[in-house]
């Protein structure tokens, strides 16, 4: 893990966040160099399901284990290389729903953790809505297995009702809970996360074993994730959100790549506890190439 550069980095990065108070009396030499130690530390609230999580990667957050956190996913890899203040409360399994009414007894709903003060808040989120990811991930798991992995099964059954159900219900649940964010955190810069590629462009024969899908499912899966992060992108840029694409990024990293290329955990015969979901390796480059959009790095 990087040393954390110093916080006068942090607040330069953020600079429509931050401010820098300087006293004294004007005169005509130079004002001397701000002192690191008064600059404020950077408030970052992590909001999001299982992709901010890190659901599956080690070590897992003993103070919520419900939630299924990880102490290594991408928002403590950003705290730890830029020295902000993190507050985590992502939470496997959340929709956007989550955002305002409580996921679990006990925990509270994510956006009670934002306030004026918060200076950056990141998420992914609306891969569980409708139970997009998970439903279209067991029905052509399963359709593909009864095939033998030929054909295209799951879309000859399916056809548009996944991308309907995202326009229909999971856009404006975006949007919402964007616009949300940004009332209860109103000076904070928010970001907000595609999703790594799950599965690659064409089918992979030899991938079939690991992410049991019809050849003709592969580019269906796909088209489907396409059109969730097109969502996100379009629900960010109407509410003033900065979108990190993953579509370049991700390419030749998804479940069906060897371990040590891959982000994404592999249906079957992977090395997490939570199949389909980024590993310690995806968290980390989610983690950078976030840090690059913004500016963090």
């Amino acid at each position: 893990m990087p040393n954390p550069p110093r916080h006068a980095v942090v607040a330069t990065a953020l600079a429509g966040a931050l401010s820098l108070g300087l006293t004294g009396a004007t005169t005509a030499h130079a004002a001397p160099a701000a002192d690191p130690a008064a600059v404020r530390t950077v408030d970052y609230v992590a909001l999001g399901d299982s992709y901010s999580a890190g659901s599956g990667v080690l070590p897992v957050d003993p103070t919520n284990l419900l939630c299924l956190r990880s102490t290594a996913n991408y928002p403590h890899v950003i705290a730890a290389a830029t020295g902000a203040r993190l507050k985590d409360v992502t939470c496997g399994a959340a929709q956007t729903k989550h955002f305002s009414e409580a996921q679990y007894p006990g925990t509270a709903p994510q956006l009670d953790a934002l306030d004026a003060g918060t200076d950056l808040v990141t998420l992914t989120i609306g891969g569980n809505d409708n139970n997009t990811f998970i439903g279209a991930l067991t029905a052509c798991g399963t359709a593909g297995l009864l095939s033998g992995g030929k054909g295209s099964p799951c879309k000859d059954k399916h056809g548009s009702s996944f991308d309907d159900q995202i326009d229909r219900n999971t856009y404006p649940a975006l949007k919402a809970a964007l616009s949300s964010i940004r009332a209860k955190a109103p000076n904070a810069r928010v970001a907000a996360l595609g999703y790594p590629w799950i599965t690659p462009a064409t089918a992979d024969p030899s991938c079939f074993a690991r992410l049991p899908l019809a050849s003709g499912d592969v580019p269906y899966l796909r088209a489907i994730q396409a059109h969730l992060n097109a969502v996100v992108e379009r629900a960010a840029e109407e509410t003033g959100t900065t979108y990190v694409d993953f579509s370049q990024a991700s390419e030749g990293h998804d479940a069906c790549k060897a371990s040590g290329t891959r982000w994404i955990e592999p249906l079957l015969f992977g090395h997490s506890i939570v199949p389909v979901h980024p590993n310690a390796l995806g968290e980390r480059r989610m983690a950078e190439r976030t840090m690059a959009v913004l500016g963090l790095d």
